[in-house]
């Protein structure tokens, strides 16, 4: 699904948290939101997902003006995975992916929605976790569940917010591993996240965010050191290989 956002605008008690945001999305596309703690990368998810309303602007999901849409349908179109979630219901791990069907289906599952489920418990590798309860499972193997709930829901669009921040390397592989096969199947990835190297590697395209405003927007080639430096008052080393990007922080220039 092709994303269209226009004038954006959010404010949390009188003060702006998104200026004027304005960003086209095409389907398919890997996008990737980095910026400091604070430049608005959470919230813009928020607004994205309809957890937040803004205070101006419109957000269109192809024809679909998501001001006008109903939980229930931006539920159809749209899965979103928070940051990671603590203290989830004692519920085992079918049970929780299962929840991602409920936009589809009324009060009791269909044979297909357990299709849908077992299939994605399987996609991701959770067959052997299944009928545990979801707090017996370790930080990586939990978020994986997240996951694969949001993909459950069959969605058009995928909204990511620090989907690695609390998981060790293998982790955080595996889960962008399985996001850019979601995009390289048609499926539409925002996700924000801190680890620059992390967003060069996996993603179309990057915008990076200060102060509640897009600041710069492009593929790979905007992460030069003149252009990280201001946003996050960090000197860097960028380091190209054929078709790799390495970023070495150095020092912090501006307190």
């Amino acid at each position: 699904m092709k994303i269209n956002i226009e004038g954006l605008e959010f404010s949390y008690n009188g003060k702006p948290t998104l200026k004027n945001m304005n960003l086209k999305v095409n389907r398919g596309e890997f996008l990737s939101i980095i910026g400091p703690n604070g430049s608005g990368k959470t919230t813009f998810l928020k607004c994205m997902n309809r957890i937040l309303s803004p205070k101006e602007g419109s957000i269109f999901i192809d024809k679909y003006d998501l001001n006008r849409l109903q939980r229930e349908d931006i539920a159809k179109h749209i899965g979103y995975i928070p940051q990671a979630e603590r203290g989830a219901f004692p519920t085992t791990v079918f049970d929780t992916v299962l929840m991602g069907r409920k936009p589809h289906m009324k009060w009791i599952p269909r044979s297909n929605d357990l299709k849908i489920v077992s299939e994605v418990i399987e996609t991701l590798g959770l067959n052997d976790f299944s009928m545990k309860n979801i707090n017996e499972l370790s930080g990586g193997q939990r978020q994986k569940v997240i996951i694969a709930r949001a993909l459950a829901q069959q969605p058009r669009v995928l909204l990511l917010d620090e989907p690695t921040s609390s998981l060790d390397l293998k982790h955080q592989l595996e889960v962008l591993d399985i996001t850019r096969e979601q995009a390289d199947n048609d499926v539409t990835v925002i996700m924000s996240v801190h680890d620059l190297n992390l967003a060069a590697r996996y993603s179309d395209k990057i915008i990076m965010m200060k102060d509640g405003e897009i600041f710069l927007g492009g593929g790979t080639e905007i992460l030069t050191p003149e252009n990280i430096e201001p946003v996050y008052g960090v000197s860097v080393d960028v380091r190209r290989e054929s078709d790799q990007i390495w970023i070495l922080p150095r020092k912090v220039t501006c307190k």
